[in-house]
């Protein structure tokens, strides 16, 4: 694990001289809860067949048709896969694999961090990367926290197993130094805007958002634009079983088509802008 020292608040832009002299770089990203997204919610669940099979609608699929798409337009992408969902759906993750894409860390059953303790963020980082390690996946580089929630016990696990970068916090929208107790870790951020859970995610007890899809659409691209004027890296976050439904699948086709059309656009997984931006960021 590399730290920065000092941690630098990045006041001024980066120059992150996007390989092939890109103008901005993109990340689609994926969270593969399947039923462990309904599971960590608590016991209740295991007994409501509805709830989890729609879960499972994201494996069987949701994933299929984000693995097609990806394909079709040379795409590679970063996949975040609960142990529970490796456990599982061990074929879905070979399957990812063999796709060229990065699969990262999501924790085992959902579980969220500021919901348990110490022993338990504990077990969830472990028996996490257990499971991966046994469908075949390789060291994970990065982890992100369930509903984004990373506390200071995880912080430290994360520092403690050597990953090379969390994608859980908000406090930029370049990559950045996120700190706790004068440690770091390197961050490539999210946001809520970029999700597509707050506008679809929907539960039976809780109700939730129906946007219309093209209202996703518009706001990644407003996002995608900004993003080439100010020459930074962005994350989009999905979870298959959202995007994996056809008519909001069809603004994540139209997002992907555009992209190409416009070109200057470096798409890579998450591990791989780590390694580009740390020495730079480093540096600076």
């Amino acid at each position: 694990m590399h730290l920065a020292e000092p941690v630098k608040e990045l006041s001024e832009p980066v120059d992150f001289a996007w390989p092939g002299g890109a103008d901005a770089a993109v990340s689609l990203t994926f969270d593969v809860d399947a039923e462990a997204g309904w599971l960590g919610e608590g016991p209740s669940y295991a007994r409501r067949l509805t709830t989890l099979s729609e879960g499972r609608y994201g494996v069987v699929r949701g994933v299929p048709r984000i693995l097609r798409l990806l394909a079709a337009h040379s795409v590679r992408a970063t996949f975040f896969v609960p142990g529970h969902t490796a456990e599982l759906h061990p074929d879905t993750v070979r399957a990812i694999l063999d796709g060229g894409h990065e699969v990262a860390h999501h924790g085992h059953l959902h579980l969220r961090s500021d919901h348990v303790g110490a022993k338990e963020q504990r077990e969830e980082i472990e028996r996490g990367l257990e499971a991966l390690d046994r469908v075949g996946a390789p060291v994970p580089a990065g982890y992100r926290s369930t509903s984004w929630e990373l506390t200071p016990e995880t912080f430290d696990l994360l520092v403690e197993h050597g990953f090379a970068y969390d994608s859980s916090c908000m406090g930029d929208d370049r990559p950045y130094w996120e700190t706790w107790q004068g440690r770091s870790l390197l961050e490539l951020p999210v946001h809520w805007s970029l999700d597509d859970w707050p506008r679809y995610g929907w539960n039976i007890d809780t109700g939730g958002n129906t946007a219309a899809p093209g209202e996703l659409y518009s706001s990644w691209l407003t996002e995608f634009a900004s993003a080439h004027a100010e020459r930074r890296h962005v994350t989009y976050t999905m979870h298959p079983e959202v995007i994996g439904r056809p008519q909001r699948f069809a603004e994540l086709e139209r997002l992907v088509e555009e992209m190409g059309r416009r070109g200057g656009t470096w798409q890579a997984p998450l591990a791989e802008v780590a390694a580009h931006v740390r020495p730079l960021l480093e540096a600076s």
